[in-house]
């Protein structure tokens, strides 16, 4: 078992920043591909961002490339997602999930391990 809290969600203006961090327990971090979900109301959960257990490799969605990034730090068992000139748009629940895997994959059900999700609110 992974057991995976997230923190950091807020309410911030349009162009403003954020940094998610989700903090792994449980089974050994590194083993899992790491990845960041968003939900809004009334929408499907959506991917947002992946990244491979030794950190090396990282995907994203076009909707926040260029704009948002994630890292981990295994010696932490942390993983983050630095969010910059953040849109109404990113309004959403965000969580943070985990799979056993050597590929990083985009579709939430993947992944084995959720987080509670933290909310982010921007506003215009």
């Amino acid at each position: 078992q992974v057991q995976l809290v997230e923190s950091g969600g807020g309410l911030v203006q349009a162009g403003g920043s954020l940094r998610l961090s989700c903090a792994a327990s449980g089974r050994t971090f590194s083993n899992y591909v790491m990845g960041w979900f968003r939900q809004a109301p009334g929408k499907e959960r959506e991917f947002v961002a992946a990244i491979s257990w030794s950190g090396s490799s990282t995907y994203y969605a076009d909707s926040v490339k260029g704009r948002f990034t994630i890292s981990r730090d295994n010696a932490k068992n942390t993983v983050y997602l630095q969010m910059n000139s953040l849109k109404p748009e990113d309004t959403a629940v965000y969580y943070c999930a985990a799979v056993s895997t050597f590929v990083i994959v985009r579709t939430p059900e993947a992944y084995d391990y959720w987080g509670q999700g933290t909310q982010v609110t921007v506003s215009s």
